[in-house]
């Protein structure tokens, strides 16, 4: 249903960019503004994530529109005429990949995309998923939140570097210096995380939803179980499932429920209530599916860090 619905969306969002368009058009003659010398590469990063890395390794060089915005769902994620126009008019549409943005394809078929799809997932040994998702068969969807894990990122940024390259040879040598000089950052920041770790005794992790398997494989910690019972946004907890989650944080000896910042943390807080646990939420919430205000993923994933180890080791 939410797919057919989608599918309408996009339709009447093309439409309207046409209309625009249209509306934009000029009988009259008027000057050419002057190309620049030095006209920076158009991409299109879909999510918060993506859009940091192509920005990382393009540097000055690309001229990046990102379309999912901080704290926003990318699970549900209804794309815009702006949307639509600015993928028409990108070289580069760089995408996170692995079914995360499920509208990507119906859009760039409505805007006239002719450009190049990297898709930053390619060659990331993927997850697999235990939930029913729509379309899906339970225990066949892999996770999409694959930059959990900043070998995974190193990954991504590397297939980024490459779509770059191929689309502006003439600045292939500063993409890969700059990939060369972030992927060292991706090291010591998965040397940092699992520093910080080492010292923590309690590592059971309960989350908003089930975003941090790629993180939690990667630093041996124990997940317990999440508030919305998928790897996406929409399911929702049964009464079976509720009451079952709050003895499994009771048995297990688990302190604390972790909000995100991109879900409302009222389900969160009921269930610690239930568990006697505290929630941990506001300022201190996990970036699971976005970034800060800074959109910035190395500080995110400090973040991220800092707030489970020390609310564990407390």
């Amino acid at each position: 249903m939410r797919t057919v619905k989608r599918m309408y969306w996009i339709a009447g969002i093309a439409a309207a960019t046409t209309v625009m368009a249209g509306c934009g058009a000029s009988g009259g003659q008027s000057e050419a503004a002057p190309v620049p010398e030095k006209a920076k590469l158009a991409v299109v990063a879909t999510t918060p994530e993506v859009a940091d890395f192509v920005r990382n390794i393009g540097g000055a060089d690309v001229d990046v529109t990102q379309i999912i915005k901080p704290n926003v769902d990318p699970h549900d994620y209804e794309p815009t005429p702006a949307d639509l126009q600015a993928i028409s008019k990108a070289k580069i549409v760089v995408k996170n990949g692995v079914g995360l943005e499920e509208w990507l394809d119906r859009t760039i078929d409505s805007a006239g995309f002719a450009g190049t799809v990297v898709d930053s997932s390619a060659g990331v040994t993927l997850r697999e998923g235990g939930h029913d998702h729509e379309g899906e068969e339970e225990g066949h969807e892999h996770d999409p939140h694959i930059w959990h894990d900043p070998r995974n990122a190193k990954i991504m940024v590397a297939n980024i570097e490459k779509g770059l390259a191929a689309a502006d040879p003439a600045k292939a040598a500063a993409f890969t210096t700059n990939l060369t000089r972030y992927q060292a950052e991706l090291d010591k920041l998965d040397t940092d995380n699992a520093t910080a770790w080492s010292t923590v005794q309690n590592k059971k992790i309960v989350t908003n939803h089930d975003a941090f398997g790629y993180y939690i494989a990667r630093y041996d910690l124990a997940f317990v179980g999440s508030v919305i019972p998928s790897l996406d946004t929409s399911a929702e907890l049964s009464a079976k499932q509720l009451s079952d989650l709050v003895s499994k944080i009771k048995s297990t000896g688990t302190t604390a429920i972790f909000a995100e910042s991109s879900l409302p943390p009222k389900t969160a807080e009921a269930i610690a209530q239930q568990a006697g646990v505290k929630v941990v939420a506001g300022e201190d919430a996990l970036f699971g599916d976005s970034l800060g205000p800074d959109g910035s993923y190395l500080e995110a994933e400090r973040h991220n860090t800092r707030i489970l180890t020390e609310a564990l080791a407390n």
